[in-house]
């Protein structure tokens, strides 16, 4: 059969580990042998975001601005060991903080069903999709390690001159202080991405925060969605049938548990982080979820939502056999394409990667998954584990 033809590039950007080998191995396995894949490359494995400065995380994302569409392979955010480990000359930032405070916007994520895998919470009947923030918080946050006694102040010097302080801590010895913050502007954003979600998919929007203690920041969260609800989106929700609410979000965590499932729950960033591998984990796998960035100007990130499966990596440089799921890693890659080919109107882009998908799925409802699934299988069939690049080429024979 002729290759289907792309007209404008997709940003790729490869990553680290075990989910490099599978990005690769994804590539030659689905893709390349069905379309003429366009990309502008750029590597973001650690040892070459190390040679840049990191740079190339940057220019990345940069790329995703001016090309529309991105689809990133999962990177290492390296702590202490894998400083030493790869001989780094700092601890370098997480990528994912870096292209989402570029990009600003909301990312998506939900789990992947399929038949003959129940979710552990018995009464999930439908997924329950994560509207994380991704701007801001913890992710851009700067720290300071305290190795003395002294006085911590939080400082704001206004655009006049103005000085306002307040102190944070005097401290007695050692400690650790970090000052973390956000924008009115991306936080609607945000709130807007999320109710404009919900209409297009028709589902009740929650969202979530603790603003009983954190008075001022949560707070702020809480109210720029209040008020954006109640000027332009209320009205348009009751025509849908649909609700929003607030809650705090230890109020939320047992109203989720304690759900169906089939709403969009709304968190702030590193709270959407947690708890959308306490989701994808739940319902099955952290290597069964989408995940997609947008942002505010239409451009998105597809990325697999887990991480770089170290420990298989090391087992796979070993000549190990490894049954490591690609299942997000495949579907970053068909959310891409076919988002891909609804901008640039090939219909034979977008149809190939959503039949990409039907086969994955039809193949692990068959019986062939690996190994972190077949523990879970509740199917009639036995369950076939094989290596994540057997089950890659038995999804190809459904192809």
């Amino acid at each position: 059969m002729s290759k289907i033809n792309m007209k404008t590039p997709l940003v790729e950007m490869d990553g680290d580990e075990m989910t490099r080998i599978l990005w690769q191995q994804i590539k030659e396995e689905l893709l390349e042998p069905y379309v003429e894949l366009k990309t502008k490359y750029y590597d973001l494995g650690l040892p070459n975001r190390e040679a840049t400065g990191d740079q190339v995380t940057v220019d990345a994302a940069q790329a995703t601005k001016k090309y529309g569409v991105a689809v990133k392979c999962a990177t290492i955010t390296p702590n202490a060991q894998r400083v030493e480990e790869y001989k780094l000359s700092q601890m370098w930032k997480s990528p994912n903080g870096t292209i989402r405070a570029i990009l600003d916007g909301t990312v998506f994520r939900a789990p992947i069903m399929v038949n003959g895998i129940s979710p552990v919470v018995k009464n999930w009947k439908q997924p329950i999709t994560i509207a994380r923030h991704a701007f801001g918080d913890v992710y851009k946050a700067t720290e300071y390690r305290v190795t003395g006694p002294g006085k911590a102040e939080l400082v704001f010097t206004a655009a006049d001159g103005t000085e306002h302080r307040q102190t944070i801590q005097d401290f007695q010895g050692p400690g650790v202080l970090q000052g973390q913050f956000n924008l009115d502007r991306s936080i609607t954003s945000f709130a807007r991405s999320c109710f404009q979600y919900a209409l297009d998919t028709k589902q009740d929007l929650w969202f979530s925060t603790k603003d009983t203690i954190s008075k001022q920041y949560d707070h702020t969260f809480k109210d720029i969605f209040a008020d954006l609800y109640e000027k332009e989106y209320k009205a348009r929700f009751q025509e849908k049938g649909i609700t929003y609410f607030y809650t705090l979000i230890d109020d939320a965590v047992a109203r989720v548990i304690r759900s169906q499932g089939g709403f969009i729950w709304a968190c702030k960033n590193y709270d959407g982080d947690v708890m959308s591998d306490m989701v994808s984990t739940a319902f099955g796998s952290l290597a069964m979820m989408t995940s997609v960035l947008v942002s505010p100007e239409g451009n998105y990130e597809y990325e697999a939502a887990h991480g770089t499966v170290t420990q298989h990596y090391y087992r796979y440089l070993k000549g190990e056999q490894v049954s490591t799921n690609p299942m997000a890693t495949l579907f970053a890659w068909t959310g891409a394409l076919a988002k891909r080919g609804e901008l640039d109107d090939i219909p034979e882009l977008t149809a190939f990667a959503q039949k990409l998908e039907r086969a994955a799925i039809d193949t692990i409802e068959s019986g062939v998954m690996t190994g972190d699934l077949a523990g879970l299988w509740e199917g009639e069939k036995p369950a076939q584990k094989v290596t994540g690049l057997e089950f890659l080429r038995a999804i190809r024979t459904r192809i």
